[in-house]
């Protein structure tokens, strides 16, 4: 193969972007037009008390005595309180659910730059780990929207400083913490391809993973307890437990020791 200089690497850079930036376009402008469904399907499902998960847990109620119900007449009604926050969300709502939904394109497009600089074997390594984070990152984002997001909400829509002051919930607050709350669950199930790639290059290994596994539950647990502030142990673990299989996964994916 022909050694590309600086400058045609930087070319052929410029080409992908433009390749990623048209792809961006074209997904945010068609969920720009379907963007009311979206948000009454989708996005704001979990205001109300017919969500997935709210009818699930309260299946279980029935089941658990003591369990406290999330379903019922919970209802969160969602008021705009600047001129343009409406026309704003419905553009970068539009953009970063196109990024979302466009993350494999978008991977590949990067691996089509990236891959004349390997050899075969190590092109096989990176398509598998490309392939196994764009199914975590997914599987994050899903467990952040049925999950984490709905106890957040419900929990803090729900709590009161005093009776005297109701809560009343802007829409540029809702999408913040719903934004933000799945795009950080589809982060942090990155974590066992990252263990993977640094344990491929020798820094870590399963023993450190057994060495600060008490470590680890406990610094979970207060993460899953600032998460969801509920106070009951139920919800509690619905946040603990994915987070604890990504801990034993990462372990898993690591040599057992380190190589010399």
């Amino acid at each position: 193969m022909k050694e590309m200089s600086f400058w045609e690497h930087l070319d052929a850079l410029r080409g992908v972007l433009i390749k990623i930036a048209v792809v961006l376009v074209i997904a945010a402008v068609a969920l720009f037009i379907w963007m009311p469904d979206i948000f009454d399907r989708v996005i704001l499902a979990p205001c109300n008390g017919d969500f997935a998960l709210y009818r699930w847990i309260d299946t279980m109620a029935k089941a658990i005595p003591g369990m406290p119900q999330l379903g019922g007449d919970f209802h969160v009604d969602l008021i705009n309180i600047q001129l343009a926050s409406q026309l704003y969300i419905h553009l970068s709502t539009s953009f970063w659910l196109a990024v979302v939904l466009t993350f494999p394109i978008i991977l590949y497009l990067l691996w089509t730059f990236i891959a004349p600089a390997l050899y075969q074997n190590e092109r096989r390594g990176v398509k598998r780990a490309f392939l196994f984070g764009v199914l975590m990152f997914y599987l994050g984002v899903a467990v952040g929207y049925y999950m984490v997001f709905p106890i957040i909400l419900r929990f803090l829509a729900d709590y009161h400083v005093s009776a005297m002051v109701p809560n009343q919930v802007s829409l540029d607050s809702y999408m913040d913490t719903f934004l933000m709350m799945v795009f950080f669950m589809g982060v942090v199930f990155e974590l066992p391809l990252l263990s993977w790639l640094l344990g491929s290059v020798g820094v870590l290994h399963r023993g450190f993973f057994a060495r600060y596994r008490r470590h680890a539950i406990v610094a979970l647990v207060v993460l899953a307890a600032m998460i969801t502030p509920t106070g009951d142990l139920f919800t509690l673990a619905v946040v603990f437990l994915p987070l604890y299989v990504l801990y034993e996964v990462s372990a898993l994916l690591v040599p057992a020791e380190v190589k010399e």
